[in-house]
């Protein structure tokens, strides 16, 4: 496992509010670069997990350890609305990615020109997942959590998320919750919370998410 860049989640490990506990870790889970995904059924915990695993929730039963650079980008995180996408990008990203960012923009038909509140749902999803990739270090060492990326894109643009995924792994780890919504799409890593147990699956060859949705409950 990659040491720069690693999510280990303790056996036992409980996430919820107050004293109600939604799910715990059935035994240590370690996430490594690369792509995982985080797959529940609503209401399950995916959103508690992530902000849990960030800090910005205290874990109700021990405590997981992460290794790098953590970014948690929220599905509902909102920018100034009289601002463009593209001043929005430049202010928060270092300027040696800029460039790099804006011809992403371009290919997954982000008008960085527009002002965001009149950006679609998609498009202001775009910025959010813009701004964590591209601040990425070059030197690797990054853990996102990023909950719901895809909501409001098509599926051109998930598709060019995850080519873009597939394509940087290297010094980064992601976990991603999402809600699939085509049976083949291949997953070679998943974190599950299904019946109050948070699991993990993974293998070289990969499961389709139409083989993993049977076992959420």
């Amino acid at each position: 496992m990659d040491e720069a860049c690693r999510i280990t989640i303790p056996s036992g490990y409980g996430i919820g509010y107050g004293k109600g506990t939604i799910a715990s870790a059935k035994y240590e889970i370690k996430l490594g670069q690369g792509t995982h995904y985080l797959l529940a059924r609503n209401g399950r915990g995916k959103t508690t997990l992530l902000r849990s695993i960030a800090g910005s929730l205290s874990a109700l039963v021990g405590r997981a350890y992460v290794r790098g650079n953590v970014q948690f980008v929220p599905e509902d995180i909102e920018y100034n609305d009289h601002l463009s996408a593209k001043v929005i990008l430049k202010a928060l990203l270092p300027s040696e990615s800029l460039q790099d960012c804006l011809a992403f923009a371009e290919r997954i038909e982000l008008d960085v020109n527009k002002n965001y509140r009149d950006l679609s749902t998609g498009n202001k999803r775009k910025i959010s997942w813009l701004m964590a990739e591209f601040s990425c270090s070059k030197d690797g060492g990054d853990v996102l959590l990023l909950d719901e990326p895809f909501t409001g894109v098509d599926s051109y643009v998930r598709n060019a998320f995850m080519e873009y995924w597939s394509e940087c792994q290297s010094g980064v780890c992601r976990l991603v919750s999402c809600h699939p919504d085509f049976d083949s799409m291949g997953i070679h890593s998943a974190v599950l919370i299904s019946d109050g147990e948070i699991t993990h699956t993974g293998s070289n060859q990969g499961k389709s998410w139409g083989e993993l949705k049977g076992a959420l409950i």
